[in-house]
């Protein structure tokens, strides 16, 4: 009897060892599961983050610019009539990601002269509007500026550059709409072009509509450009 309760015990024992083993290997393997995946993550490079937004004065090709404000110091520009967005104000978007914010102030256009002043016969009502567009005819957005002119102050600024007193044009800016477009991603340029002016005088029985193509209709100044910059080209390090 004593003999089989040995060779019992010995079963037993040899039944246990194996669970044993079998729950060190299990160990093992998940400890070394845990050390691959941390030097994995180690190995790994975190994306980039997206480059900051950026918000500077746009690139303006202006066909007619008016001139320098002698107070504020801003660039006037005059918008024309037209159909061809190649005769507009061009602006060149730089290399951007996603849409572009295209911020600018629209102005009336205004002859001065003091005389009319003086004689009570200054008054004007100014209707301008102009069209925003892209470089294939797409018109993104219509503006409109609306302002009513009595006196000089009821000008933005005076323009230098010209033969009046002080050396100033009679031409000036009159009247401030600020204007926000957004502009498409895949858009590389915008035109401004004018579309129609409609001016109320005083002694006339009717307003004066202007729409005949060359023709200055309104001013734009403080043209701004918010986006993102683009991301640098793959593959491109800087080194030679």
């Amino acid at each position: 009897m004593g003999t089989a309760m040995g060779e019992g015990a010995a079963v037993r024992r040899a039944t246990v060892r194996p669970s044993h083993l079998v729950l060190l290997l299990a160990v093992l393997i998940g400890v070394l599961s845990v050390s691959v995946d941390a030097q994995r993550g180690r190995g790994r490079r975190a994306a980039p983050p997206p480059p900051a937004p950026v918000t500077e004065p746009a690139a303006v090709d202006c066909p007619s610019p008016l001139g320098t404000g002698v107070t504020t110091g801003r660039v006037f520009c005059d918008v024309l009539t037209g159909r061809d967005p190649a005769e507009g104000v061009v602006i060149t978007l730089p290399p951007h990601t996603g849409p572009v914010t295209l911020t600018f102030d629209l102005h009336n256009r205004h002859t001065y002269s003091e005389e009319l002043i003086k004689a009570g016969r200054s008054y004007r009502h100014y209707t301008a509007t102009i069209g925003v567009l892209t470089a294939d005819n797409t018109l993104l957005a219509r503006a409109v500026v609306q302002n009513e002119f009595r006196s000089a102050a009821d000008l933005v600024d005076r323009v230098g550059g010209g033969a009046g007193p002080g050396g100033v044009k009679a031409v000036a800016p009159t009247g401030l709409e600020p204007i926000a477009i957004v502009i498409p991603e895949e858009e590389q340029t915008v035109s401004i072009l004018g579309e129609k002016l409609a001016i109320i005088r005083a002694d006339a029985a009717a307003p004066d509509n202007f729409t005949a193509p060359g023709r200055p209709i309104a001013i734009i100044s403080n043209v701004v450009l918010q986006y993102r910059p683009a991301p640098p080209a793959r593959g491109s390090t800087g080194r030679r």
